[in-house]
């Protein structure tokens, strides 16, 4: 099936990726009775994510004709004999008054009816939401009869995030009933070097098939009746017996054992008190011996004077006009910090910018591109606009969205570096009641979720 691109303004774009199949009709009947069928207009419908019945009878309206979508056939018929270029001229027109954001041109919007019976359009990529002109004969019909409203993703978000708290639950679990046995096995298997040897001894006799009495016990020791039996629970060893050495000579061992681990134990406490109080006395030293920072002040002034030079030499050098390669030269030979470059550079470019902020970004995004060093170079760039639209008025900070997307479009800003920008700055302290942020956060979603789409494909 033959694709072209959603949109005659992106027909020559190669690498556009809305497309939707090329209409096909067939003519059928005769005389009075003649009809133009629209073969595909079930598969142009999915791919502009809209009704059948919306185009069908857009049609009708248009040619004055009578119009008819069958929904369990999908046979889209329009009265009268009409060549195919003259219907794709009006599925243009429909496309451009109900599909694409009349903001940014994006075909993933979504038909939304508000309370006062007045249809809009949602953008999924910058969040714009436009007024659809009332007067049009179509939007009766489509007040009578309303899209279906998309399953969001938010049901798919929660299962997977109520899965993945699941799963770090069981690991949690796992871990503690780990603890737990590892607690168990030292309190119950605390016992001496030498009831050690003699565990193993018996798990020897008991793997050989011999029995305790072919073996006579050791001097001055009882018999093997006598002998204390504990049972101690390992991961594999549940069904062993480990036997305690009851004799006289056994426990006076143990109790030389158990006093020299103790006067080990405080001879290694009173070591380790010293060298706390060593390594506390050395900090103290250290933090006087530190220098006093620079006021906060002073600082602020400095900067203050770099950008505001840094500025300056990018004025006037734009001004003589030179070769992108030359201003890549230019900007690197600049004292500044990078950030202090990008935010001047910006700042020349834009200056008293707020309406149309996003076309101007359009214009000028080849000398953005240009200052664009390495990946690092994409964050200053994100930081120059936000310190931009925070300087100038409501105008530019409404655009803010629009310009991210221009960028990115040209492939100047990339996925990752715009989504890491965004989380570090609802993080920040003024960026919850930020209103940069509020205008950034449809289109973030639309990243996510586009990505989300193209990894399910």
């Amino acid at each position: 099936m033959a694709l072209q691109n959603i949109g005659a303004s992106n027909s020559d774009d190669a690498f556009y990726r809305y497309k939707m199949p090329k209409m096909i009709t067939k003519i059928e009947g005769r005389g009075n009775g003649i009809k133009t069928n629209v073969v595909n207009m079930v598969d142009i419908a999915k791919a502009l994510a809209r009704p059948a019945s919306y185009t069908t009878k857009y049609f009708g309206c248009e040619l004055g004709a009578q119009s008819k979508f069958d929904e369990k056939t999908g046979v889209s018929l329009v009265n009268g004999a009409h060549e195919t270029t003259k219907l794709a001229g009006l599925l243009e027109n429909f496309i451009k008054k109900y599909v694409q954001c009349y903001g940014c041109g994006n075909p993933e919007t979504e038909i939304i009816i508000t309370k006062t019976q007045m249809l809009t359009l949602k953008c999924a990529a910058c969040g714009y939401v436009s007024d659809v002109d009332m007067r049009d004969k179509l939007t009766t019909f489509i007040l009578k009869n309303p899209p279906e409203q998309k399953k969001g993703s938010k049901d798919k978000k929660a299962m997977r995030r109520a899965e993945k708290e699941r799963l770090k639950e069981g690991e949690a679990a796992d871990e503690e009933l780990k603890k737990l046995k590892k607690e168990v096995v030292k309190k119950k298997g605390s016992v001496s070097t030498k009831e050690g040897a003699s565990k193993v001894a018996a798990i020897t006799k008991k793997k050989a098939g011999g029995s305790d009495e072919d073996h006579s016990s050791p001097a001055g020791g009882s018999q093997a009746d006598e002998n204390e039996v504990v049972d101690v629970d390992v991961d594999d060893d549940d069904d062993v017996q480990w036997q305690t050495d009851t004799s006289l000579e056994a426990a006076r061992q143990r109790i030389q054992e158990q006093l020299s681990a103790a006067t080990a134990e405080m001879v290694m406490l009173s070591t380790n008190e010293q060298d706390e109080k060593a390594k506390q006395s050395k900090k103290v030293v250290e933090k006087n011996a530190e220098p006093e920072p620079p006021k906060k002040s002073d600082l602020s002034n400095g900067e203050h004077g770099n950008k505001v030079g840094t500025y300056e030499e990018i004025k006037s050098y734009l001004k003589k006009g030179s070769t992108l390669s030359q201003l890549r030269s230019f900007l690197q030979s600049l004292s500044a910090s990078p950030q202090q470059v990008m935010d001047a550079l910006f700042e020349a470019l834009f200056e008293g910018v707020e309406k149309g902020f996003a076309k101007e970004v359009g214009k000028k995004k080849n000398y953005l591109a240009t200052a664009m060093q390495d990946d690092q170079s994409q964050m200053y760039l994100l930081n120059a606009i936000e310190a931009f639209c925070s300087k100038s008025g409501a105008g530019a900070t409404k655009e803010v969205a629009l310009v991210v997307k221009v960028l990115y479009d040209a492939d100047v800003l990339e996925e990752e570096h715009i989504v890491r920008w965004f989380k570090e700055g609802i993080a920040s302290k003024q960026g919850k009641n930020s209103q940069i942020w509020k205008n950034m956060k449809p289109f973030i979603e639309w990243l996510q979720s586009a990505e989300s789409e193209s990894e399910e494909e």
